[in-house]
């Protein structure tokens, strides 16, 4: 396929703040159908190297969830030419390192490593896609890391027990109910049929969206990419996720009791994919509501009234109808009822009155500020651009968001606050701290 190629000239932000980033990425697909994409930058001798594979815990099912995440980890155990421990081993004695993480629509896999190391990179990375070893004592062994991480995330974390709770309830029938850990049970269960029909089905070239950002040679690249990728042949992908959430009808409530220093809340409202129209205004929005000292819950609640430590706001990045949450932490002693009070009526005050032109223009500048941030680095960018072509469709709009910010108006807020902060679509979880006996 040709190489196709995009710039980014500029983005000027309100103020006169300027940042020019030099944006050229050339796109191949294999033969085999693993989409390439490299963004040459020579500023230091480093590479950054990210591998999306669209699967994640959507793509599971009861009895299998967990699997995902397990994978994130199998896969830094060994294959058929680099054993064993090796594939850390030879990326540190090339001066690189790695790491990886799991959501509910991906697992990815991230190298970084000096420009020199590239072809042993490329080398180990074909090993364990095409290779990886199914030892069934590293599974047992690795069986037990992962079951080890669900309890000190979220069976002996009260953020992580809340949180997947409140996930569950929210969900009732799409995929996105389970965690990404999986289900105790389940990462018990596994079988090695389990454990191959995954991987064959996710860990497959075409299904995976490989990013090389740093000193490197765009042509070099993609030689080395037919050199030791394309062989490797492609395997039917995960079906279509066809179960859609039904609408909410009515509040859902959550509430846990367990020994804990301090409460929790986390509040949630079903919104749209990371495609939707709105994606781009609830994320001005959340900076409206809780980015920075001088946002409107971080005044009232933190400083002015000082019922929390922290409140924060978020819309999830999902394939499918994701969340939008508010994390509080209130401080001891203080009604939870009030903090559920105060995030309602600053909602309400989004639905009533449009935001003010200098608020909005802050809230703005925040997001832009954080997206040039990224984009300074060569991991920053290599995250970014496959993230945007998994979840967006095209990593070119990654270099059309600072129009989509700088079109959001005080209306679209006031719209989307209508739209998705009801009663109705709302699922609250709070955790009560209980004595311990």
């Amino acid at each position: 396929m040709a190489t196709i190629k995009h710039s980014l000239l500029g983005v000027l932000l309100s103020g006169g703040f300027l940042f020019a980033q030099n944006a050229d990425v050339a796109k191949q697909t294999l033969s085999n159908g693993m989409k390439v994409l490299v963004q040459e930058d020579h500023n230091i001798p480093n590479v950054a190297m990210y591998l999306f594979y669209k699967i994640g815990s959507r793509n599971e099912r009861p009895g299998t969830t967990g699997l995902s995440h397990f994978f994130e980890h199998m896969m830094f155990n060994g294959a058929k030419k680099y054993g064993p421990k090796q594939f850390d081993n030879e990326m540190e004695k090339s001066g690189g390192n790695n790491n990886a993480y799991t959501s509910q629509d991906l697992t990815v896999y991230q190298d970084w490593f000096p420009s020199s190391a590239l072809p042993l990179i490329f080398d180990l990375e074909a090993d364990r896609i095409r290779d990886l070893a199914f030892d069934p004592k590293i599974i047992e062994s690795e069986r037990g890391v992962v079951y080890s991480e669900r309890r000190s995330s979220v069976d002996n974390n009260n953020f992580g027990i809340l949180r997947e709770q409140v996930q569950a309830a929210a969900y009732t029938a799409h995929p996105y109910h389970w965690p990404v850990v999986g289900w105790p049970s389940d990462i018990e269960g596994w079988t090695m049929e389990d454990l191959r029909a995954h991987f064959k089905m996710g860990y497959s070239p075409n299904n995976c969206t490989l990013v090389v950002v740093g000193d490197v040679n765009t042509a070099n690249v993609m030689e080395l990419a037919k050199k030791f990728l394309e062989p490797i042949p492609a395997n039917t992908p995960p079906p279509p996720v066809r179960t859609k959430e039904p609408v909410q009808n009515g509040e859902r409530r959550v509430t846990i009791r367990k020994p804990a220093q301090l409460p929790l809340q986390q509040i949630v409202y079903h919104v749209g994919d990371s495609r939707s129209p709105d994606s781009t205004v609830l994320d001005v929005l959340a900076a409206v509501l809780t980015d920075g000292q001088s946002s409107r819950l971080y005044k009232r609640m933190v400083d002015g009234e000082q019922l929390v430590l922290n409140v924060n706001a978020f819309a999830n990045t999902t394939l499918d109808p994701g969340l939008f949450s508010f994390i509080v932490q209130p401080k001891g002693g203080v009604s939870l009822d009030r903090t559920e009070q105060v995030i309602y009526e600053e909602l309400s005050k989004l639905q009533t009155t449009p935001v003010p032109p200098e608020e909005l223009r802050k809230a703005k500048n925040q997001l832009l500020k954080q997206q040039y941030t990224q984009l300074k680095t060569i991991n920053g960018r290599a995250n970014l651009l496959g993230s945007y072509e998994v979840f967006k469709g095209d990593y070119k709009k990654l270099f059309e968001e600072d129009k989509e910010i700088e079109a959001v108006t005080a209306e679209d807020i006031q719209k989307a606050a209508k739209t998705y902060f009801t009663v109705s679509n709302r699922t609250v979880g709070t955790l009560i701290p209980e004595t311990q006996k």
